[in-house]
């Protein structure tokens, strides 16, 4: 006679909690924790029950938690959050909404860490002078910077932020487009534009460029200046050349604070020219005040299929 399986179960309570915020409209978060998991997942009262085999149950058990955590700090959770906790390894330690939060003054909402990943690369932007975050697309690289710079803004600790990109095409050719230089160079600054625009009211965003609070411009104009009581951030460091990059960092002046985003992977620079972000990656590393950060993609925090494209990418490259 055959030996039967018993399933497990076990019950999470979600006393506290906001069960629309918990269980997502039609019940889709719990659909999607049984489906990370491969469990039963029902609301039932005041608790989750979640039923299957030992390992399974042990694995959904720690992604409820950090759910009904989120829940019941007043922050909505989503199918991707779910996704997104079933691939950490200990979930119910995973960043809630008390932990690597930025509440910045004046801004539209707080920012929080959505992943163990990034709440370190926060941590080490507050404990550096200079941080280099690399990895792929959607980890939040850019966004994660662009917040903590505001944050240092309207709390006062540093009078300015500068926000810097490389002007490099990335397959396409901008140099016929009409309009102004600035008009010309806007396309290749737009995405640190939307950044603002998530954290601050256009208005008062208008009126910090004016009066060159904020600054948004090409790597190309930062040559010859002393970049002073400034929060300074290069985005697409992948496709700043290694001359550039050694006149951006000697930019640095008395209380400031640089942070480098790139991703190694896309790099649009001509194949005779290194880029920059490589560069520093091989000759940087050790020195006291600068920091480099990794993102996996298990910190992409876009729809979950741009960490499903990253992984065949991958894949497909270690096969090449």
């Amino acid at each position: 006679m055959e030996n039967t399986v018993v399933p497990t179960t076990v019950r999470v309570s979600v006393e506290g909690a906001d069960l629309l915020l918990l269980a997502g409209v039609s019940d889709e978060n719990l659909v999607q924790l049984a489906r990370a998991t491969g469990t039963r997942v029902a609301l039932r009262g005041d608790a989750l029950s979640i039923v299957g085999d030992s390992e399974a149950v042990a694995r959904a058990e720690g992604v409820a938690v950090a759910m009904v955590a989120l829940a019941r700090d007043g922050r909505a959770v989503t199918a991707d959050d779910v996704l997104r906790l079933s691939l950490i390894e200990r979930p119910a330690e995973a960043p809630g909404a008390t932990a690597a939060t930025l509440v910045v003054p004046g801004a539209r909402r707080g920012v929080q860490a959505k992943t163990p990943g990034q709440a370190e690369y926060l941590k080490k932007i507050s404990e550096h002078d200079i941080v280099v975050g690399i990895g792929p697309a959607g980890t939040g690289k850019t966004y994660l910077a662009v917040a903590a710079a505001v944050d240092a803004l309207m709390k006062k600790r540093v009078r300015r932020i500068v926000l810097a990109r490389p002007a490099v095409e990335a397959g396409e050719n901008l140099g016929f487009l009409p309009g102004d230089m600035q008009a010309k160079i806007d396309p290749y600054l737009r995405p640190l534009y939307d950044a603002l625009d998530d954290l601050i009211p256009v208005e008062r965003i208008q009126k910090l460029i004016e009066t060159r609070t904020i600054e948004v411009a090409p790597l190309a104009f930062m040559r010859g200046r002393t970049l002073g009581d400034s929060f300074v951030i290069l985005d697409e460091a992948q496709n700043a050349t290694g001359m550039q990059m050694k006149m951006f960092l000697t930019r640095l002046g008395v209380n400031s604070k640089i942070v480098i985003t790139g991703d190694k992977t896309q790099v649009d620079l001509p194949r005779r020219e290194e880029s920059g972000l490589m560069q520093i990656e091989r000759i940087l590393h050790g020195i006291e005040g600068i920091a480099f950060h990794y993102f996996t993609d298990a910190d992409v925090v876009r729809h979950r299929l741009v960490r499903d494209i990253i992984r065949a990418y991958n894949a497909d490259a270690a096969g090449a």
